[in-house]
């Protein structure tokens, strides 16, 4: 995984269940190759996910040394997972991927991103958005949230 050249998977995309899994594994694979370019691992996202599933970064690192295959890795990480309900783990998803910013600090580097990306997006407010939209994928408009009068 060559992330100078190319982009992890959106954290949108679900493996065994967990949005972010894939893009951590592509992250992760990147870092341990020294082709990680610009990206980060672990990122705040990526200790979210590992903080839920009750792992450590260590952990999942060496899990991904150990497994060459995203099979391999999902399998682990299922396995050693805190096991959550599946209404848990999709509640959990929908607030990952829903989250933005969370302080003014953070609030002014997403408007500064998206701006440089594209500042007619002011109906983005998730991160998993901006990411999609600054690696090129297709974000649907959303409808602007009614002001209360």
């Amino acid at each position: 995984m060559d992330l100078r050249t190319g982009f992890p998977r959106s954290m949108k995309v679900t493996l065994e269940g967990y949005v972010h899994l894939a893009r951590m594994i592509d992250k992760c694979r990147a870092v341990l190759a020294g082709t990680e370019g610009e990206y980060i691992y672990p990122c705040p996202m990526d200790e979210r996910l590992m903080e839920f599933a009750g792992i450590t970064a260590e952990q999942f690192t060496a899990a991904v040394k150990t497994h060459p295959t995203d099979e391999g890795v999902a399998a682990w990480f299922t396995h050693t997972a805190t096991p959550h309900r599946p209404a848990e783990l999709e509640e959990w998803n929908q607030k990952l991927l829903a989250r933005g910013p969370s302080s003014p600090e953070s609030a002014a580097k997403f408007k500064k991103y998206r701006d440089a990306i594209d500042p007619s997006r002011t109906d983005l407010t998730a991160w998993s958005d901006l990411q999609d939209l600054e690696e090129g994928r297709v974000v649907p408009r959303r409808e602007p949230i009614p002001q209360h009068q």
